[in-house]
């Protein structure tokens, strides 16, 4: 079960991964003051969202970033950021799963761009940040199957990433610690 308080506290920090994991289109992403703004001290996977901070930072200009981008995930069937692709590839269970998660936008008034798939990872983390969940008696269900969907494939992702070597890698790591922390331990009953 997820802790939505909790996750509705981190709200923010999902717009910046959804900003970074798209294609970066300007500079104004890489600022210092959005990152501290939206980072706050002692939270959960901050150590490695700050290593993918600084490792990307050494990319100074936005045409490096883009290329470092593209290689990463253009050019990397693996390092696919579309979170059902691992698991089902173009099978007919991947087309139900993306009919349920285009029910699910939609159940929060997302109405999603025709030629955009539903598990594209950064338009997951741009609905988290930007619909209005945290009072719908729904969310608890619905954020279960998004988050059992991330989670799974950026499983997959990041074991990619991580032999790449790639600065994305500690972004990946970072989002799923902050998403680990919003979910709460189900106690077992002793009999």
């Amino acid at each position: 079960m997820i802790n939505l308080e909790k996750l509705n506290q981190y709200k923010q920090a999902f717009d910046f991964f959804s900003q970074h994991l798209s294609y970066p289109e300007e500079l104004s992403i890489f600022n210092e003051e959005f990152f501290e703004a939206t980072f706050a001290s002692g939270m959960p996977g901050l150590s490695s969202i700050r290593s993918y901070w600084d490792k990307i930072g050494k990319f100074d200009e936005l045409d490096k970033i883009q290329e470092q981008y593209i290689e990463t995930f253009d050019f990397q069937k693996k390092a696919t950021l579309y979170m059902t692709y691992a698991k089902f590839e173009d099978s007919k269970e991947r087309g139900q799963m993306l009919a349920r998660l285009k029910v699910l936008y939609e159940m929060y008034g997302l109405n999603m761009d025709q030629a955009e798939l539903s598990d594209y990872l950064p338009l997951m983390c741009e609905f988290i940040f930007a619909a209005d969940w945290l009072e719908d008696e729904r969310s608890l269900e619905s954020f279960s199957l998004l988050f059992a969907v991330i989670e799974d494939g950026t499983y997959h992702l990041l074991q990619t990433l991580e032999k790449q070597n790639s600065p994305y890698f500690y972004l990946i790591q970072g989002m799923r610690e902050l998403m680990k922390s919003c979910v709460l331990k189900q106690e077992v009953e002793s009999k």
